[in-house]
């Protein structure tokens, strides 16, 4: 058996110099949530001339935050998501994005509304989220957007 001591000039870490009081410090700094901003629930229904709109999905997009979306039910209603199921949406003014289309054949979409809604940068729609809402409603129009009700448009490649 052979031992070999250690000397006092020996210096041992573990790995990338961790040393225990700053990672308390840090915590101290910085507390111990998940590290997402905070949401707050938000819910509502998506109307298209007065009427639910029943197919598609609604997308709150808030600049310099991760976005929230929710799928339409059978009435119009959304229930927002963010990071886990129902959490909602960050306080804001936030524009939104409504995509109601769906593939009916290969070479084939439907859709539900004027595509314009289905880009945030264009859709025209902004909600201001100022706490929990369970009545948030989002009005959409066909007027102006060159078709009166659903429409078919052909796609290729998709």
């Amino acid at each position: 058996m052979c031992f070999i001591p250690r000397s006092s000039s020996t210096k041992y870490s573990a790995g990338f110099g961790f040393r225990p009081g700053l990672f308390f410090l840090f915590l101290f700094a910085f507390g111990c949530g998940d590290g997402r901003p905070a949401r707050v629930p938000v819910s509502g229904r998506v109307l298209i001339d007065g009427k639910p709109l029943t197919v598609g999905a609604i997308q709150v997009v808030p600049r310099g935050n991760r976005a929230s979306g929710g799928k339409l039910d059978e009435n119009g209603r959304f229930t927002l998501t963010c990071f886990e199921q129902n959490d909602g949406c960050v306080l804001g003014k936030h524009p939104v994005a409504v995509n109601a289309s769906k593939h009916i054949s290969s070479t084939t979409r439907r859709w539900f509304a004027p595509k314009k809604y289905a880009n945030y940068e264009h859709s025209g729609l902004e909600i201001e989220v100022n706490g929990p809402t369970d009545d948030l409603e989002i009005h959409l129009v066909w007027e102006g957007s060159g078709h009166d009700g659903p429409f078919d448009e052909s796609v290729m490649g998709e």
